[in-house]
C-alpha cells in the first residue's frame, strides 16, 4: 500500500521471564496501516523489563516510529522506570514537572480552560537542544470521550517522496533551531499566555540557537529523514530571513501532508512512545468542556 512505512510482517517476541507473567505472554506488534505506528499487546509495562523485552520493544519502536500500548495500568513510578529502560531521562526545559517528580510533566487542560490548545502545531520535541531527545512517552490519565487526537507525520516518508527540485534546495542545509518563538518572554507561551493550567515557565534562555542538519541520518538506523520544522526552526545557516521563511513555510506544508500521517485516538490507561528523530507530532482539540490530563516523560538522546 502506497505510503506505508513498515516491515512486511509484524514483530513478535516470546519472553523468557523464568516464571514471571512475561514468561507466559507473547508480545504482538500490529501496524496501524497508516504512515507509521503500531499497537503493542501482550506485555505489561508496570513491571521491571528484562533485557530481551527492552530489545524487542526498541526494535519495534525503530521499525514503526510510534508504539501504542493499550490497557496499561501505570503509576508514575512505572512510567519513570519504563523511560529509564528505554534510554534514560532527557532534559525538559520551560515546563515544570508535577509535584514530587523531576521528570514527569502533566499535559493538562481543565474543562473550562479557554487558552489555545498546547502544542497544536507540528514540531519535534526540544529540537533546539544540542542533543535533542530520542523520544517521548505520553500516558493517558483523564481522556475525553472524543477529540484530542495526536497527529504524527513520518519524516522518512516525507523525504523519500520529496520532488527532486525541492530536495536540491535543502540538500546540505543546516537548520537554526531555537525555542524563542514559543518560550521567550514575548513568545507564544510567554507573559501574554494566561489562563492555562499547565505550569509553563518562559525564559530568556529560550533565545539560544542550535544548528542541526535539516536532512539528518537517524543515529540508530542510519535512515535519512527531515528533522524539525517551522516553529523551532527559525532559519537556515547562511540564508537571509527573507529567503528562509518562504522555504520553511513550503516545507511545513509538505512535511505534514495527510499521506505521511498517523492519527492517534486516545484511551485511558494507554501509553504512547514516539521517536522524535523520525516523526513530527501535533496536538488537536475538539474536547471543549471536558478535562484532559496525560503524564509525559522524555527519553534521552541515544548514546
Amino acid at each position: 500500500k502506497a505510503g506505508i512505512d513498515r516491515p512486511p510482517l509484524a514483530l513478535s517476541a516470546l519472553g523468557k521471564g523464568g516464571g514471571t507473567p512475561w514468561g507466559m505472554m507473547k508480545m504482538d506488534v500490529q501496524p496501524t496501516g497508516q504512515a507509521c505506528g503500531a499497537v503493542v499487546t501482550g506485555t505489561d509495562l508496570a513491571g521491571t523489563l528484562d533485557p530481551e523485552q527492552v530489545a524487542a520493544i526498541r526494535a519495534a519502536w525503530l521499525a514503526h516510529h510510534v508504539l501504542v500500548f493499550p490497557d496499561q495500568r501505570l503509576s508514575d513510578d512505572d512510567l519513570e522506570r519504563f523511560t529509564l529502560a528505554m534510554g534514560g531521562f532527557g532534559e525538559d526545559p520551560f515546563i515544570a514537572p508535577i509535584p514530587g517528580r523531576q521528570h514527569i510533566i502533566a499535559v493538562a487542560r481543565q474543562a473550562d480552560e479557554t487558552a489555545p490548545i498546547f502544542a497544536e502545531t507540528w514540531h519535534t520535541d526540544w529540537s533546539f537542544q544540542a542533543r535533542p531527545p530520542a523520544g517521548t512517552c505520553l500516558y493517558g490519565i483523564t481522556i475525553p470521550s472524543s477529540g484530542g487526537d495526536t497527529l504524527f507525520a513520518n519524516q522518512h516518508l516525507a523525504l523519500d517522496a520529496m520532488p527532486a527540485a525541492l530536495r536540491a534546495r535543502i540538500e546540505g542545509l543546516q537548520a537554526i533551531h531555537s525555542a524563542q518563538k514559543a518560550y521567550a518572554p514575548e513568545g507564544f507561551y510567554g507573559a501574554a499566555d494566561t489562563g492555562r493550567s499547565m505550569d509553563i515557565r518562559p525564559s530568556e534562555t529560550a533565545r539560544a540557537t542550535q544548528l542541526h542538519p535539516f536532512i539528518r541520518r537517524h543515529p540508530e538506523t542510519g535512515r535519512e529523514g527531515l528533522f524539525g520544522c517551522l516553529g523551532y526552526i527559525i532559519g537556515f545557516d547562511g540564508m537571509t530571513d527573507e529567503e528562509a521563511l518562504p522555504l520553511l513555510v513550503e516545507l511545513y506544508h509538505w512535511q505534514g501532508q495527510e499521506r505521511f500521517q498517523y492519527r492517534h485516538r486516545w484511551q485511558k490507561e494507554m501509553l504512547v512512545m514516539w521517536d522524535n528523530r523520525s516523526v513530527l507530532h501535533a496536538a488537536t482539540g475538539g474536547y471543549a468542556g471536558h478535562a484532559r490530563c496525560l503524564h509525559r516523560t522524555t527519553i534521552a538522546a541515544h548514546q
